[in-house]
């Protein structure tokens, strides 16, 4: 069937990407997970090497998916990839509005396909930005993320 592109920061990885990740290889077969690096920008959580790190190792148990670091637009990415269609998760509505709009840029500029997968909606209330916040605050992140992101952001917050 090819392989497809699961694009994102990814900062950090969370179990509502595990799940797309999942629902992607259970469809599709080959999976790249692709962690998407803007050099220009130095905000961030993780750097790109260790959201990579990261997401390899909570994705260590699918066989047949690939996590990598890319630079520049997601069409490229897939492009070096050799993706043929690239793959997002929906959580709600809000999400169905952005993911349209860059699927639409995306086949304008290339004819790359986007395939919408949503997630489990035990999951739809996580987003990296709030397990941010959340481990900041020095609360229990473990229901939110694989245990080894886990690990590593009490490692980068520390006891709080």
């Amino acid at each position: 069937m090819g392989t497809v592109l699961v694009p994102g920061s990814f900062d950090p990885i969370h179990l509502g990407h595990v799940d797309v990740v999942e629902q992607a290889r259970a469809v599709f077969g080959s999976v790249v997970v692709a962690v998407m690096h803007n050099p220009a920008k130095t905000s961030g959580l993780f750097e790109a090497d260790e959201r990579v790190a990261l997401a390899a190792q909570a994705l260590a148990h699918l066989d047949g998916v690939t996590v990598a670091s890319f630079t520049g637009l997601t069409v490229d990415a897939a492009a070096d990839a050799g993706a043929t269609v690239i793959v997002k998760g929906l959580r709600n509505a809000g999400d169905f509005e952005i993911e349209q709009q860059m699927a639409h840029n995306n086949a304008a500029l290339t004819g790359v396909r986007t395939v919408f997968v949503p997630c489990r909606a035990d999951l739809s209330h996580i987003s990296s930005r709030f397990v941010r916040e959340i481990a900041a605050s020095g609360r229990p992140v473990d229901h939110l993320v694989p245990s080894r992101i886990a690990e590593a952001l009490a490692g980068r917050f520390g006891d709080r």
